[in-house]
């Protein structure tokens, strides 16, 4: 499938859907992430897109909002997509595990978990997976506080 034959199917799927056209080799969409779920399940499933590759899962701290970053890949056709989770609740962060739909995902959301405290609805084991378990916050967040260390930006 073409990008503009990938974004249309999205665009069927999810309204709302906004891609992003910035000057890179990836296309990208930002969904909802109530959303997300359904969409990856789609992308992943589908014989036309058939996206059968995480190789990266992320997050991003903005100041209104978190971004969860889904990098795929098709090992078949050779394209690849990036898919932007918009998590607006940052009090209580949540998004849908994608960990049923690609294994390697369980890894990548414990660490999303411990360092920007996403939580994983779903997680088949969700756990710290570099920090103590009585650490305090969560380093990668913006509004993280290193009272040791003092780093401030």
């Amino acid at each position: 499938m073409t990008n503009e034959e990938v974004k249309n199917k999205i665009s069927a799927l999810i309204g709302e859907a906004e891609f992003v056209e910035e000057n890179t080799p990836f296309l990208q969409v930002v969904v909802p992430a109530e959303k997300v779920k359904a969409l990856l399940h789609t992308l992943n499933s589908d014989d036309d897109t058939a996206f059968d590759y995480l190789f990266c899962q992320t997050c991003i701290d903005l100041p209104e909002y978190f971004d969860m970053v889904y990098h795929l890949t098709s090992t078949n056709y050779r394209h690849d997509i990036v898919v932007k989770a918009r998590i607006t609740d940052k009090e209580n962060p949540i998004v849908a595990t994608v960990s049923d739909i690609w294994k390697t995902a369980e890894f990548h959301e414990r660490e999303i978990y411990d360092l920007f405290g996403i939580n994983f609805e779903g997680h088949p084991d969700l756990r710290r997976i570099f920090l103590d378990d009585d650490w305090e916050g969560f380093p990668l967040r913006k509004d993280y506080v290193d009272e040791i260390n003092i780093v401030e930006l």
